[in-house]
């Protein structure tokens, strides 16, 4: 019941979908149930969660409370390890207890983005060694990555058509149907193209900021605004995105999945490009300032999001740090107190007092301050203009 679970589960229950959610954070479970919204940045959810809460959406701490379903749908984080591998421990768990209350003719839904082959090599053998069940035959297995975006999750579902794949064909036509009821359901294959199909959307960003970022670079070699070329250059056979350092928990995340497992040259180019570029941005501010105090100015990976992991700002601090300054960081949605526990750095209360600036994202309650303090301030996203 996470930023992705609790939106998607909200949906299903405006749908009419009877929603059992389970989640092991029993205050949230308890937040759910009293019709709260534990997830205050998200548009719209704070309405279904109080109109459904205790009806079409109840949530549980024991998966035993959804017993009777007959549609499981898991979507939980995978994160990687230090070495850049996906760590399935949560994953494994989830589906370990899904299997415990699996009986004959449920679907189950894999939503959560994977490497390519983990529904059929993964999932599947879970199920089935735990459950007795064959997938296929007793129970159906299907694939659909979500593609929602933090502080657009309730639209997406309208705007954009859900992938689905199943193991068979009588999958794929289950869970087509399932889906149909709350959203725009789009078949392939099976559920490994299905599960490369949310990669490669990944891979395709992560690629495109690549090369932006290479022009970047070499505008500023030339003396050239980049942001200019950039939109000089734009019509319907060119659309370059923006530069900088990517952040989030998909695009840094995805192309990692490919570069595990195959030979992929320009994916991972790309990749160590963009994470390349904290250090690119450190070095490009001590042509601001040669030494001193140094803010980081939008610490999460994108502006309205309380989120900590697979954020730029982490690498852009480092990077500062590496070349001698004594950085802080300011973020209107993180308190001072937040901001020294999730970042380590101290909180830039008077940025004044700074000798450079590192604007990593915009921030409109601080565009009149900012602009006062332009010659400090290195702008990655072109906020200032």
């Amino acid at each position: 019941m996470g930023r992705a679970g609790l939106p998607l589960a909200a949906v299903m229950a405006e749908s009419g979908i009877e929603v059992v959610g389970f989640d092991i954070d029993e205050k949230k479970v308890a937040q759910i149930n009293s019709g709260e919204n534990p997830i205050g940045e998200e548009p719209g959810l704070e309405v279904l969660v109080k109109k459904h809460a205790g009806q079409n959406l109840k949530a549980v701490s024991n998966i035993g409370g959804a017993k009777d379903c007959t549609a499981y749908v898991v979507i939980v984080p995978l994160f990687l390890d230090g070495e850049f591998k996906p760590d399935f421990s949560i994953l494994d768990d989830a589906f370990t207890k899904v299997a415990s209350v699996l009986k004959e003719g449920d679907l189950v839904v894999l939503e959560t983005t994977v490497p390519p082959g983990t529904t059929e090599n993964r999932v599947c053998k879970i199920l089935e060694s735990e459950s007795g069940l064959t997938a296929g035959a007793d129970f159906h297995l299907a694939c659909s990555p979500e593609r929602i975006m933090t502080g657009y999750s309730i639209s997406r579902f309208s705007e954009f058509p859900k992938i689905v794949g199943g193991l068979t064909r009588e999958c794929t036509e289950a869970v087509f149907k399932f889906y149909s009821i709350f959203s725009k359901p789009k078949t392939v294959s099976d559920t490994t193209t299905a599960e490369l199909v949310k990669v490669a959307e990944g891979v395709y960003r992560d690629v495109n900021i690549a090369v932006a970022n290479e022009l970047y670079t070499v505008s500023n070699e030339l003396g050239v605004d980049f942001f200019e070329v950039r939109e000089a250059a734009r019509h319907k056979y060119c659309d370059l995105h923006e530069p900088g350092v990517v952040g989030g928990h998909c695009i840094p995340v995805y192309s990692r999945f490919l570069m595990n497992e195959h030979e992929v040259p320009l994916t991972k180019t790309a990749r160590l490009l963009n994470d390349d570029m904290a250090q690119y941005y450190a070095k490009k501010m001590m042509q601001i300032t040669a030494s001193g105090k140094v803010a980081v100015v939008g610490l999460s990976y994108r502006p309205g999001v309380r989120e900590t992991r697979h954020t730029q700002s982490h690498l852009l601090i480092r990077a500062l740090r590496k070349e001698g300054f004594e950085v802080y960081g300011r973020d209107p949605i993180f308190t001072p107190v937040e901001t020294e526990k999730y970042f380590n750095v101290p909180y830039a209360e008077n940025l004044a007092e700074m000798n450079g600036i590192l604007l990593s994202h915009g921030i409109p309650g601080l565009r009149m301050q900012l602009r006062e303090l332009s010659s400090r301030i290195l702008d990655v996203k072109n906020f200032l203009d």
